[in-house]
């Protein structure tokens, strides 16, 4: 299937490792021009230097904290016209008891999963609406779906973000611009691997029979490549896909049985 967007631009955020890196490369395969932001000035550049040699897309890394908003701007004026925007603020999973959770707390995790993206897509939307295309997909966690105990603040944040991208999408379709959620759930990346170590610390158990209790309990019975959610976010970026916005797509493996 051609995507329709080779000569497209596209920003993506957390794009050094994992489902980040993921979301570059398959654009990039799609012959999209990226400018990619992190923080590991080092992994970032061999990351576009890793992407640029397999797909021949120009590849622009920009390094700094998505979180911080003269990084943002930066950003934005590395590529001040993008067709395609993916938000990843690339924050590890850290489990918190709600009745510790200091107000500060809540206001960095608000930024770092909220404000960050939002305060982006404020800024190309309208410019995508003129041009009259525009793909906006955020990155976020299957288990928004079905909260669980230990993460108030950051299931607090992310469904802040879905709820007002809800709020949005109706005044943006129609210049087709569309915004969509990627909610993956077991991916084989760098980020997953540490949260597992961090689980069987705290729960008093091995790294490996957390890794077989997780797969145990997917119905696929495996992690899945980072390009699994690389491709589904490109084919959300399509021009097939104009017609699909406000969503948020679980890609887990089976896990959430929800039907909505």
């Amino acid at each position: 299937m051609n995507l329709g967007l080779r000569g497209r631009k596209a920003i993506v955020s957390g794009a050094s490792k994992g489902l980040g890196k993921a979301c570059a490369a398959s654009l990039a395969g799609e012959g999209v021009d990226v400018t990619i932001m992190a923080r590991t000035e080092t992994d970032l550049l061999q990351t576009a230097d890793e992407i640029a040699s397999a797909t021949g897309a120009s590849v622009q890394p920009v390094a700094g904290d998505f979180n911080v908003a003269a990084d943002r701007a930066a950003l934005l004026d590395a590529c001040p016209e993008p067709d395609i925007l993916v938000n990843n603020p690339g924050v590890r999973q850290v489990p918190m008891d709600y009745a510790a959770i200091t107000e500060a707390e809540w206001n960095r995790w608000l930024n770092d999963h909220f404000l960050s993206s939002i305060t982006m897509i404020q800024e190309v939307a309208p410019g995508m609406c003129e041009r009259g295309f525009g793909r906006i997909v955020n990155l976020s966690v299957s288990f928004i779906k079905f909260p669980q105990s230990g993460f108030a603040h950051t299931h607090a944040a992310r469904l802040a973000l879905s709820g007002a991208v809800a709020a949005m999408t109706p005044d943006l379709v129609g210049h087709n611009v569309t915004i969509n959620t990627v909610c993956p759930g077991l991916f084989d990346t760098d980020a997953l691997h540490t949260n597992l170590h961090g689980h069987a610390e705290r729960g008093n158990t091995t790294y490996e029979a957390i890794v077989e209790d997780r797969k145990r309990n997917c119905p696929a019975g495996r992690f899945a490549a980072p390009s699994e959610c690389g491709d589904l976010v490109a084919f959300l970026c399509s021009d097939q896909a104009g017609f699909m916005t406000g969503q948020n797509i679980v890609n887990d493996g089976g896990v959430y049985q929800g039907i909505f």
